[in-house]
C-alpha cells in the first residue's frame, strides 16, 4: 500500500509540472494572438484600399485584357496550384488537421486528378503531409515568424507569379484558416491567379461589393502603368492578409489548446488526490486496526 501512495504522489506532482508548463504555453500563446491581433486590425483599412482598385479594374474588364495580352497564356500547363498555410510546430489543437481536411476536399472538387494541381506549402506541418503522400510540392516555405512581416510574403508572391509566368501552373488558390473570434474560425480558398474578373466572383469574403464602386474612372498615365503597379501590391497584400489570418488562428488555436490541457490537468490532479487520499486513509485504517489487535492480544 505504501509503494501506491508513493506512485500516486509521483503522479500528482508530475501532473502539476506538466500543468504549469501548459499554463506558461497559453500565457505566450495569448500574448503573441493579442499582438498579432492589434496588426491585423491596423493592416485590414489597407488590404480594403488596394482591393477596392482592383475591382474597379475587374468591373471594367482590365484585368481580363491584360490577362488575354500576356505571355502566360501562350503556355497552358492545365495545372492548379494550391498554396496551403498551416504551422511548423504543433501543440495547436485541430488547427493543422482542419485545414488540410478543407483543402484536401476543395481539391477533390476542382482537380480530382493528383497530375493536375500542385502544392505550394507555407508552413512545415502542410509540407511534410503532402510529401508523405507523394503529392507534388513544387515549393515550400518554412519558418514564418509568430508575427509576420512583408518581406517575409514578398518572396512568397515573388515565386509564385515566377512559376505562373513561366506556366507551371495556370491557376493558384490560397487556401488558409480564417480567424473569426478566439473560439471559432473557418476555412478560406481564395483565387490569386490569373488576376480577372473571374477570381473577384470566387471571392468568398466579399468584404467589398463590386456594385457599390462605379466603373467610369481616368488612369493616368496609362492602363498598364496603373497595373504594374497595383497587382504586385494586390497580390502581396492577398498572401500577406492570408497569412497574417492564419497565423491569429494559430495563436487563438494553440492558446485554447493550451488552456483544454492545463484543465484536463487540474481534473486529472483532483481524481489523484482523491485517490491519494483514499489510499492513505486505508493505510492509517489498517495501522489502527493492528494496534488495536495486538491491544487486545496482550489483554488476554
Amino acid at each position: 500500500m505504501a509503494e501506491s501512495i508513493n506512485d500516486v504522489k509521483h503522479r500528482i506532482a508530475s501532473t502539476r509540472n506538466t500543468r504549469q508548463i501548459t499554463t506558461a504555453m497559453q500565457m505566450v500563446s495569448t500574448a503573441k494572438l493579442n499582438r498579432i491581433q492589434k496588426h491585423t486590425s491596423n493592416y485590414e483599412e489597407y488590404v480594403s484600399r488596394v482591393k477596392a482598385v482592383v475591382m474597379h479594374l475587374a468591373q471594367s474588364h482590365l484585368l481580363d485584357k491584360i490577362n488575354s495580352s500576356s505571355n502566360a497564356s501562350d503556355h497552358k500547363s492545365g495545372k492548379t496550384a494550391y498554396l496551403v498555410i498551416t504551422s511548423d510546430r504543433g501543440m495547436v489543437g485541430s488547427y493543422n488537421s482542419n485545414v488540410i481536411r478543407e483543402t484536401n476536399n476543395f481539391i477533390e472538387e476542382h482537380t480530382p486528378n493528383p497530375d493536375d494541381y500542385m502544392i505550394l506549402a507555407v508552413g512545415g506541418n502542410g509540407a511534410d503531409f503532402y510529401k508523405n503522400r507523394n503529392v507534388n510540392v513544387a515549393y515550400e516555405y518554412r519558418g514564418v515568424s509568430d508575427i509576420p512581416t512583408f518581406a517575409e510574403v514578398r518572396e512568397i508572391v515573388k515565386t509564385a507569379n515566377s512559376m505562373f509566368e513561366d506556366g507551371v501552373f495556370d491557376k493558384l488558390y490560397v487556401c488558409y484558416t480564417h480567424f473569426v473570434n478566439r473560439i471559432s474560425s473557418t476555412f478560406r480558398a481564395e483565387k490569386m491567379l490569373p488576376m480577372d474578373s473571374e477570381a473577384f466572383e470566387e471571392d468568398s469574403s466579399k468584404d467589398i461589393k463590386a456594385h457599390d464602386f462605379s466603373a467610369e474612372y481616368e488612369i493616368e498615365p496609362d492602363e498598364s502603368a496603373v497595373l504594374k503597379v497595383v497587382l504586385p501590391q494586390y497580390a502581396q497584400s492577398l498572401v500577406f492578409g492570408a497569412i497574417l489570418d492564419a497565423k491569429t488562428s494559430e495563436h487563438s488555436s494553440s492558446s485554447t489548446a493550451m488552456q483544454s490541457a492545463s484543465d484536463n490537468a487540474s481534473d486529472l490532479i483532483s481524481r489523484l488526490e482523491l485517490q491519494y487520499n483514499r489510499a492513505r486513509q486505508a493505510a492509517i485504517t489498517t495501522e489502527i486496526t493492528e494496534i488495536v489487535g495486538g491491544q487486545e492480544a496482550l489483554k488476554h
